[in-house]
């Protein structure tokens, strides 16, 4: 079986396109994959790729940025899509030429816009499946409009959490579509695991405002003032840098607290920490989580929509604290901090937990999506959806009561995004 993913820039950096690299080398073990990249900027990806993946490009951006095409407005990828400024009449044709003449029996979007292209414009033999790595709840009611409508000629739909599955469901009103959750994986370790005795703190990701560094460096002060031999570590580049500088100047923290820039891959720098942290607002999935609780770490993380509340147990691999709550933060940190054997205890069973996003189980799931879809447009017929399947995750984090207070969180991103332009 020959398997494409359609990919906005595979020599870019980002959590889609990692989980995309990690589930295409995964896939490649038994089958023929290949990532088609709308646009290419530089000579090699960020990230290696198993050489069994073939990855070619449409639109390269050194030669063809001035191409007259790519002047032109998109007439296909939709406007509201968060990176259509980036798309051109140039990349609708080649998107379209290469659909026409796709060779393969699945291809797999993965971003709104890509999926839009995918719905409308690959062969009636090609299985289509478009992958959700936002939520539904955060894509502005332009861009929902016009993915209820494309989103009806997929066959399958993947988000990675649970919630947010259940929210296409209810929402979107998607005849004929399955709509499942498909995590993200994360490779299994080459490293020994962190044994909890560091007594370093570890955070990762890109230093942008949703993410909350700042109410982490601050959370930490706390910690700093009763245990001054401990540090917090954090990874990433990002508009933040400069801000965050400052707050650790400020709060007298500069022999704590270290903006050590980005690192790839990050297993070295987790299994050298003894507890995770994130503290963002919003997280659709918690790629860094993951990573975390797989090299041994527990993780405290604010409870936020949609991702750490499905990834982390509270109190048995990792601390769930409230959004933006500075003390609670704090103070889930001091526990694991001055509770060396609970600290310990916690992180073995983090790694254990968390080796349900291995890529073996992801990919088996995904390869029984594959499989059940190919059979179904064989047979003329919607992919049947999961019978009698309980969504555990929903029941016993109670995300359904909380739809709401997603919603209401999603807007007020918007709002944030909204007086930045």
């Amino acid at each position: 079986m020959k398997i494409s993913f359609l990919l906005h820039n595979a020599y870019g950096i980002g959590g889609t396109i990692t989980t995309t690299f990690n589930l295409a080398q995964a896939l490649a073990e038994r089958h023929e994959v290949e990532i088609v990249s709308v646009l290419r900027h530089r000579e090699r990806p960020n990230f290696t790729l198993d050489p069994r993946v073939a990855l070619r490009p449409l639109v390269d951006l050194r030669h063809e940025k001035e191409h007259p095409l790519h002047l032109r407005p998109a007439r296909v990828f939709p406007v509201a899509e968060y990176r259509y400024q980036q798309y051109s009449e140039l990349t609708d044709q080649r998107i379209g030429e290469c659909l026409a003449a796709i060779d393969a029996d699945v291809v797999i979007g993965t971003r709104p816009g890509l999926n839009v292209h995918l719905a409308l414009q690959a062969p009636e033999h090609v299985v289509r499946i478009g992958q959700e790595h936002l939520t539904l709840d955060n894509h502005p009611p332009r861009l929902r409009t016009a993915l209820r409508k494309a989103y009806r000629r997929l066959d399958v739909l993947t988000t990675v959490t649970e919630a947010d599955a259940a929210a296409y469901r209810r929402k979107m009103r998607l005849p004929g579509v399955r709509v499942a959750a498909l995590p993200n994986s994360v490779p299994d370790p080459v490293l020994p695991a962190a044994d909890g005795t560091a007594k370093v703190v570890v955070a990762a990701g890109r230093l942008v405002p949703v993410k909350r560094y700042d109410l982490l460096v601050e959370a930490f002060a706390l910690v700093a003032a009763e245990h001054p031999d401990w540090q917090l570590r954090i990874y990433g580049k990002g508009e933040e840098h400069a801000r965050l500088r400052r707050l650790v100047h400020s709060l007298g923290l500069s022999e704590n607290v270290f903006l050590m820039g980005a690192a790839a891959p990050m297993e070295a720098e987790w299994v050298k920490g003894s507890i995770g942290a994130a503290a963002s607002n919003f997280e659709p999935f918690g790629m860094t989580i993951v990573e975390a609780m797989r090299c041994g770490l527990p993780v405290v993380s604010t409870d936020c929509p949609y991702g750490p509340g499905e990834i982390i147990e509270d109190g048995v691999d990792g601390r769930l604290v409230p959004v933006g709550n500075r003390d609670a933060l704090g103070a889930a940190l001091l526990d694991l901090v001055r509770d060396d054997e609970r600290r310990r205890r916690m992180g073995r069973t983090a790694m254990e937990n968390a080796r349900r996003f291995a890529p073996a189980p992801v990919v088996e799931q995904a390869e029984r999506l594959i499989d059940e879809a190919i059979s179904a447009r064989r047979a003329g017929q919607p992919v049947a959806p999961e019978s009698g399947r309980i969504h555990r995750a929903l029941v016993s984090q109670g995300f359904a009561a909380r739809d709401a207070a997603y919603a209401a969180a999603s807007g007020a991103l918007r709002t944030v995004r909204r007086g930045r332009r």
